[in-house]
């Protein structure tokens, strides 16, 4: 599974590129993203049935309708829900931050890392060069 990591200030047009980059992607194979939420934390809606499931301490709560599956899982941190990708048989991860864990990236902008492979790449220039981005190897097993 290979991790194909965005970072760059807010602004720079992470998300424009990554909604550009699924796609060329998908082509290839499965395609899941990732986004490191920073400041502000995602809220499950008051009330529902699956928000008191997970407040009631489910390790893992999951809501299906016609079209999606939404999923919250307590005490998430990054490798374990690579874990559950790489699980699922998905074979290219898009991350959307995450620049503590020093993982190779391409970098939107003026931010400086030593883990930068790729500098202000278009999606076509990411997919011609998925070599330089780190293929993942499950934690657990």
């Amino acid at each position: 599974m290979r991790l194909i990591n965005i970072v760059g200030h807010s602004n720079t047009g992470k998300t424009t590129l990554i909604i550009r980059l699924i796609p060329q992607l998908s082509a290839l194979g499965r395609v899941a993203s990732l986004k490191q939420l920073g400041c502000h934390s995602f809220t499950l809606p008051k009330g529902k049935d699956t928000t008191l499931h997970f407040e009631a301490g489910a390790d893992c709560a999951t809501g299906i309708d016609s079209e999606k599956a939404v999923i919250a899982v307590n005490g998430a941190d990054l490798f374990s829900i690579l874990d559950y990708y790489h699980w699922l048989g998905i074979e290219y991860v898009v991350i959307e931050g995450f620049k503590e864990h020093h993982l190779p990236c391409a970098v939107l902008g003026d931010f400086e890392t030593e883990y930068a492979v790729l500098q202000n790449p278009s999606a076509e220039e990411i997919v011609d060069n998925l070599h330089l981005f780190r293929e993942y190897v499950p934690t657990r097993t």
